[in-house]
């Protein structure tokens, strides 16, 4: 065996962890055997499930049409070692050591897929009838709210809260929303691009209630600042998610003002040979000229690719790569699927594509005469090719932008 076969010999035989057995997690170890590696890897999860996929979640689990989501791969073929249940209290990063609950773990190479925690109501906390909605747990102990259709109310009016709503009046249930906005989505879309789908809660049968602060949640009962008492068979919060990145205070790993720990291009942190990827970590994007961090989906099933890609040139002496993706997501609320993608809170021109009052409709954002971000209401295929035009780079014209007639790929000038 000549010197170079055996020094990458021993770079194979290094020992990978992944902390966080969700999509980005799972993607992570899946992904480093894509990529040849041989070594050893260790996937560990919190949750004494199968790993499993989130968004189903609120559907199809929620509502009955599937026992759980776990994810179709066989872990014992492609010679990964689950360590489910298990608790990750801290990292030892100069000794390359994890702490958990059955003892310490030793890696070589890390890779943080931890993801996000909800937010919880102030003042919520142990009364009786208050969920939240993250993990399997969360939604096999919502089931049975819907099955007996009790009176729900659910705090947020943002993504999750609207697919909880839908999902609880598809069970027959009666729904009130309460938002402390002025509108729904009101931290992620413009006044304008929300104000058509305030009318989707009505039209659904369902109450949103905008402007509206909760005072306090009692059993049986949420409690407005304006003394209003909404009756609530169960509460549902969605009012946001933080990076699940408390566990590493103290321990090196860069953290930015929201909790994220704070990657590079390549997905490397502020620590030697610790990746980290998905909901908990945020990373530069020179596309958007930003630090961006995205929860959602399909960042934890790209941002893998490039964990593992760069943990083999790490290995290799190659060329890290770089991740910059055109962020991407869907929901599906109300009868509709809405579906994003890209950036857009530098654009300077937004351009309609329809009548938000129709049931299918779309809005693209333009910076200095290029798309930089579509929002897609049954219009699939104005979201394929948008995407598309946003990773060319192209300029378009915008009174072809603005026809929804033309498909939106021959806008490009």
């Amino acid at each position: 065996m000549s010197e170079q076969t055996e020094q990458r010999a021993a770079r194979q035989a290094r020992h990978v962890v992944v902390v966080g057995a969700g999509m980005a997690g799972v993607q992570s170890a899946v992904a480093l055997r894509e990529a040849g590696f041989t070594g050893p890897v260790t996937l560990i999860g919190a949750e004494p499930h199968q790993p499993y996929d989130r968004p189903p979640l609120s559907k199809a689990v929620l509502l009955g049409k599937a026992e759980d989501s776990a994810f179709d791969i066989d872990f014992e073929a492609l010679d990964i070692t689950l360590r489910l249940g298990l608790d990750v209290t801290a990292l030892r990063a100069a000794d390359h050591v994890l702490d958990t609950a059955d003892g310490p773990v030793s890696y070589d190479a890390l890779i943080l897929a931890t993801g996000a925690e909800p937010m919880t109501l102030p003042g919520s906390e142990g009364v009786p009838g208050v969920h939240l909605l993250r993990t399997l747990d969360d939604a096999a102990r919502l089931r049975p709210v819907l099955d007996r259709q009790h009176d729900v109310v659910v705090v947020g009016a943002g993504w999750i809260g609207a697919e909880f709503a839908t999902a609880a009046r598809a069970a027959g249930c009666t729904v009130t929303v309460v938002e402390a906005a002025a509108r729904p989505l009101a931290g992620t879309l413009p006044a304008e691009v929300a104000a058509p789908m305030a009318a989707w809660y009505a039209d659904s049968g369902a109450e949103l209630l905008t402007g509206a602060r909760v005072d306090r949640v009692e059993e049986g009962a949420v409690v407005l600042a304006d003394g209003r008492v909404l009756p609530a068979g169960a509460v549902v919060v969605g009012i946001g998610a933080r990076p699940a990145t408390r566990w590493l205070a103290g321990s090196g790993v860069a953290l930015g003002p929201d909790g994220s720990v704070t990657a590079d291009s390549a997905l490397r942190t502020s620590l030697p040979d610790v990746y980290a990827v998905g909901d908990c970590a945020s990373f530069p994007s020179t596309r958007y000229g930003a630090r961006l961090l995205v929860h959602h989906w399909d960042n934890a099933l790209q941002g893998p690719r490039t964990a593992a890609a760069a943990i083999m040139a790490a290995q290799d002496g190659e060329p890290l790569p770089v991740y910059d993706p055109v962020p991407y997501f869907w929901s599906e609320q109300f009868g509709r699927f809405v579906q994003y993608a890209g950036h857009h809170a530098d654009a300077d021109t937004l351009v309609w594509r329809g009548d938000g009052a129709d049931a299918a409709w779309s809005v693209c954002w333009l910076r200095d005469g290029a798309l930089v971000a579509v929002l897609a209401v049954g219009r699939p295929r104005d979201l394929a090719q948008g995407r598309r035009l946003i990773e060319s780079g192209a300029a378009l014209d915008p009174e072809k932008v603005a026809d929804p007639a033309v498909p939106l790929k021959s806008a490009a000038l």
